[in-house]
């Protein structure tokens, strides 16, 4: 008898997961990147729900299955392990160019559609991989728009601090590479360790370099100490930053008046678009949360989320090379709420997106015109 219930109920607990299409996440939900996780997770989540009160997705409702990959590459890869063995037709994430790498191989053998969010490192999508995609630009566009930056703001020598990471590392070669060939002297070629709390000796060094602009290319959190700590030292040098920084942890680690002025670079947030889709996600997720988009990497996880539904939604399947088959070729202008999407054969987003971004003495990311 009890072998039969055991039986019956394994075969109901069956039933009920072929009722759900399973979309995965990947998020930092833990570890230094923990906020941008729990954005991703918010935007998904919203957006899961609001797919499911139209009627969900062939006919089924999405379940949303989340694993956390700590923002660390070793436990990314066994997140994406454990979700390729949980029936998720797709996955969305991860953020952080490593972490992502780490995880690409795992869920690409598995025949799955992966949507990363942010990680922007050139090599991710040079490797020939079929089923993957991102949403966010690549770091050879963003050095692009870095170099230019630095030039408008004149400097006769720039500082590149990086710290070592397959995204900050990539991203300073991209910039050094276009400064050398307009002729801006770059001062100080260098990293940080990440996670340390006193930057002192770095910041020591930097100013030794005499450098007119200082460009990191790293994350928010050694951002927000390298502010905070430039500003102890009284250094007023001008610091820039990449995309990893665009987080509202930025200003709570460093203080709004160690923030104000810094300058960094990202896709536009959905409350700087003038479309309508943009308007209205902004809408609903303060009615949701009580509150506007706080990280444009939550956001982009988000577009993943949309682009997967409407690709399932075209083809009216779940199979991967099928989504692909739409996502590279049938997919133009979707209205994303960072902008138009599409991809291109490699599976980047096409376009130009960067913009600038200032933080004002009320510690607001303010967009450049």
């Amino acid at each position: 008898m009890r072998l039969a219930v055991a039986m019956s109920l394994l075969a109901f607990g069956s039933a009920r997961a072929a009722d759900t299409v399973k979309i995965g996440l990947m998020a930092p939900m833990t570890g230094s990147w923990a906020s941008e996780g729990q954005e991703m997770k918010r935007n998904v989540d919203l957006l899961a729900a609001e797919q499911n009160a139209r009627g969900g997705l062939l006919g089924k409702q999405i379940e949303v299955v989340l694993e956390d990959d700590g923002g660390d590459p070793r436990t990314a890869a066994l997140a994406a392990q454990r979700l390729t063995t949980k029936g998720v037709v797709a996955v969305i994430g991860t953020y952080g160019s490593a972490v992502t790498e780490a995880t690409q191989n795992i869920i690409d053998e598995a025949g799955l559609v992966q949507v990363a969010n942010g990680s922007t490192a050139v090599r991710l999508t040079e490797k020939g991989l079929k089923h993957f995609f991102r949403t966010c630009p690549r770091d050879d566009e963003q050095g692009r728009v870095g170099a230019a930056t630095l030039e408008k703001l004149k400097a006769k020598k720039v500082a590149l601090l990086h710290d070592n990471s397959a995204y900050s590392k990539g991203l300073a070669d991209e910039i050094a590479a276009i400064l050398k060939k307009r002729n801006i002297p770059i001062a100080f070629f260098d990293a940080l360790t990440p996670k340390e709390q006193d930057y002192s000796a770095i910041l020591t060094r930097l100013k030794a370099a005499g450098p007119d602009v200082v460009f990191f290319t790293g994350y928010y959190p050694e951002a927000g100490l390298l502010l905070k700590q430039k500003k102890q030292m009284g250094w007023n040098v001008p610091f820039i930053g990449g995309d990893a920084i665009n987080n509202p942890d930025l200003v709570k680690i460093a203080g709004k008046d160690a923030a104000a002025g810094f300058q960094f670079l990202s896709p536009p947030v959905p409350k700087d678009l003038d479309t309508p889709e943009a308007k209205a996600y902004v809408a609903s997720y303060q009615k949701k949360y009580g509150e506007a988009p706080n990280s444009i990497y939550g956001v982009l996880a988000g577009d993943g989320f949309r682009v997967v539904v409407k690709a399932i939604e075209a083809t009216k399947s779940t199979d991967a090379d099928k989504l692909r088959g739409y996502l590279v070729g049938q997919l133009k202008d979707f209205p994303g709420f960072t902008g138009k999407i599409a991809f291109n054969e490699k599976g980047d987003r096409v376009g130009e997106l960067y913009r600038v971004y200032k933080v004002d003495p009320a510690g607001n990311f303010v967009l450049q015109k």
